[in-house]
């Protein structure tokens, strides 16, 4: 679940509808629209899970909202998240991400999504795509809760650690069962939305959608 990094109340972030959300989403306008059109939706683009991959690792000990902020400049910095042009960053591209202001400039995070982008090619030769790989510790079929309130949403899950633990002997860094939740949670393998909001709903029609096609597969 993205960590708003303060309290959050409605009058933070007061939409034109009134459709329910989860409270983490009214903490400002880009958690807003991230969570209506993003979190928790069934992601099977490798360039996307590579992306969330990232940024989940850059948030630790941040706040999601100031990572959203600094979205377009990862972007622009990590040449669009193409694991490809990544895994052959240098020495000096560590120097020049460490300069850029529109990131997060922690030398271990810059080096671990280097080091991540390697990890990630060699799992897609292996597997095919990334997607194959991740999908396959949920059967193709993303996991459904019913979370009645925020408290209820765990900050990981036997999942997350079988995930991270593989994740880890393969070479990935910055992928601890609380970091792998919440990309699990991002990457729609994981629907935490919480019953009462709207997008529990919606999410788990794209989720039945997203199982019949891993199926197919």
């Amino acid at each position: 679940m993205p960590d708003a990094g303060r309290a959050t109340t409605p009058d933070r972030a007061r939409s034109t509808d009134r459709r329910r959300r989860c409270a983490w989403s009214l903490y400002s306008p880009l958690m807003t629209a991230y969570h209506d059109l993003e979190w928790g939706v069934p992601c099977h683009d490798d360039l996307t899970l590579f992306e969330f991959l990232v940024l989940d690792g850059m948030q630790a000990g941040l706040s999601w909202d100031i990572i959203l902020r600094k979205r377009e400049g990862f972007r622009r910095a990590f040449d669009r998240f193409d694991p490809k042009k990544v895994a052959r960053y240098t020495q000096d591209d560590v120097r020049r991400l460490l300069g850029d202001p529109g990131i997060v400039r922690n030398r271990m995070k810059i080096i671990a999504a280097i080091e991540n982008a390697k990890a990630f090619l060699a799992v897609q030769r292996e597997f095919g795509s990334f997607d194959r790989y991740i999908w396959q510790f949920v059967d193709g079929r993303p996991v459904r809760n019913r979370r009645r309130r925020m408290s209820d949403i765990p900050a990981t899950s036997s999942l997350a650690g079988r995930v991270s633990k593989d994740l880890r002997r393969r070479g990935f860094r910055f992928v601890g069962p609380t970091i792998v939740y919440a990309f699990l949670q991002a990457a729609g393998l994981v629907n935490d939305h919480t019953v009462e909001c709207f997008r529990h709903r919606e999410v788990s029609r794209k989720l039945s959608r997203s199982a019949t096609r891993s199926r197919k597969r």
